[in-house]
């Protein structure tokens, strides 16, 4: 799994996200997030882990912009300025969080088969926590 903590991008595929999206031009970043929380609703029957992972990434990145939320200060993530996302990418981020813990998620799936699956778990729901919390 390339994963060395349980942070949103303490894995080798989020960090290459983060990566992504420090390369990428300023006005294609919020396109980039968008791009992987909209995979993950209704587009996936099975959800591999390496999606799993740049889901739970790029919602940290949302639930970093809303009351509660907790900046993401890792030198994993990404050191280029994102732009203010709108609140629809509050919904499709909690949404996407569904599909990553739900059984047909092999990111949860390897999580839960680990000593750190329920604090894994607890990082992914404070996340859901955040959004949901949060006007639209």
């Amino acid at each position: 799994m390339g994963a060395w903590d349980i942070g949103p991008f303490d894995n080798d595929t989020a960090a290459d996200f983060a990566g992504d999206l420090d390369e990428a031009a300023p006005e294609q970043r919020e396109a980039l997030i968008r791009a992987v929380l909209g995979g993950a609703v209704g587009e996936f029957e099975d959800l591999d882990a390496d999606d799993g992972s740049q889901i739970v990434a790029a919602a940290a990145l949302v639930a970093a912009q809303c009351p509660g939320g907790a900046p993401v200060t890792t030198a994993y993530g990404p050191a280029q300025p994102l732009p203010h996302f709108g609140p629809d990418l509050r919904r499709l981020a909690l949404d996407a969080l569904t599909a990553v813990l739900s059984d047909d998620s092999e990111l949860a799936e390897l999580w839960d088969d680990s000593d750190e699956g329920p604090a894994w778990r607890h990082e992914v729901e404070r996340l859901r926590t955040v959004l949901s919390n949060t006007p639209a």
